[in-house]
């Protein structure tokens, strides 16, 4: 059973790879590619093979949700750039042989705008325009080892006087070895179809994904480590600019070459996200996370700094879990995550056991 669902899961990839293969720049509704939670984000933006208690993993792969999921509510704030900020809340409940459920609500405001006619004059008229992506999920385990889960997204935006909805679907599966320590999964992202678009003119493509991940934390060490592959569906993620057409060099005035294994590499590293997380206590944790690809897009060309890097804390206070990241996004900007999470079964005390009443001889 296990291998018929991976063929039919294959098969949905090679469906749709010609009709979805598009990235960042190509497509509509790219606010579904913000990392979120603060955690995800401090993992460099992706967390798709992280099976425990944070019900914001489902928010990447909806096969995450599990019975320690369960009664768990979240939120988050991601200060992005400039006057664009976006949240998230999620709350998730499982049900004894029916399976996981979860909710999820995101809205990215994008800020008051001034509107300005065709001459760029302003008419005194200002709006506001937001994204929202509304999630029902739902996981169910097929054995101790193994998952799989379905997200259906309803996405609306607005923007002044223009909007668009459409609607998305993510399919995960996930094996996890808890006596190993290993996690494996494999996820559809945005599946799906814009039912209005802005104008009223041909419908965009959604930025569809398939993305494999994997993660395993050393026994005798307190290092978990995390690698994604992102985007098998489409093999050349790089953007070339319409201008970027010079191939002598203007100092040196020679012939700008690259070396063919030099060009394989670039590709291939623009699909992988390296992380890492270390347990310094059950309470406290330190990340760490490399996105070449945002560092190849985002750097400047004579100043690089740590674009594509991602730092982040994670520790408990009382039941409160409190996760912050901070992310080079290029050299003269930053992104700050803030997610916030409890589980309200902990707020409830478990009942002693019944003790045997005591008989005097």
């Amino acid at each position: 059973m296990i291998l018929k669902k991976g063929i039919i899961f294959f098969v949905l990839y090679l469906f749709f790879e010609n009709a979805f293969s598009q990235v960042g720049g190509n497509s509509t509704y790219s606010y579904l590619n913000l990392p979120i939670p603060a955690r995800t984000a401090a993992l460099g933006g992706s967390s798709i093979a992280l099976k425990d208690d944070d019900i914001n993993m489902a928010a990447q792969n909806p096969a995450l949700l599990s019975e320690k999921t369960s009664n768990s509510l979240s939120g988050s704030y991601i200060n992005f750039l400039g006057a664009v900020n976006y949240g998230y809340v999620t709350y998730g409940r499982s049900f004894n042989k029916i399976g996981h459920f979860a909710l999820g609500i995101q809205d990215v405001g994008y800020g008051t705008i001034q509107e300005r006619d065709e001459y760029g004059n302003l008419t005194g008229n200002t709006y506001k325009s937001n994204d929202y992506n509304f999630s029902i999920m739902y996981a169910r385990d097929k054995d101790s080892l193994w998952s799989w889960g379905v997200a259906l997204k309803t996405l609306y935006s607005k923007y002044g006087m223009y909007s668009s909805v459409g609607n998305a679907v993510d399919f995960g599966i996930t094996y996890h070895k808890a006596s190993k320590l290993f996690t494996v999964s494999a996820v559809l992202q945005n599946l799906g179809v814009q039912w209005k678009s802005y104008t009223g003119g041909p419908r965009e493509p959604l930025p569809f994904n398939f993305a494999v991940g994997l993660s395993k934390k050393l026994k005798h060490a307190p290092f978990r480590f995390i690698l994604t592959y992102d985007y098998l569906n489409k093999w050349n993620l790089a953007y070339q600019l319409p201008t970027d057409t010079q191939t002598v060099d203007p100092f040196t005035h020679q012939p700008i070459k690259q070396h063919p294994f030099g060009k394989f590499m670039d590709k291939l590293g623009r699909h992988f996200i390296v992380a890492t997380e270390i347990v310094v206590t059950k309470n406290i944790f330190l990340r760490v996370g490399f996105n070449y690809k945002m560092r190849k897009e985002l750097s400047l060309e004579n100043k690089q700094g740590l674009a594509g890097f991602s730092f982040g804390l994670g520790f408990k206070v009382s039941k409160i879990q409190i996760s912050y990241a901070y992310t080079q996004i290029s050299p003269v900007f930053s992104m700050n995550s803030i997610t916030l999470a409890t589980n309200f079964g902990s707020y409830v005390k478990s009942k002693p056991a019944p003790t045997s009443p005591t008989t005097t001889p």
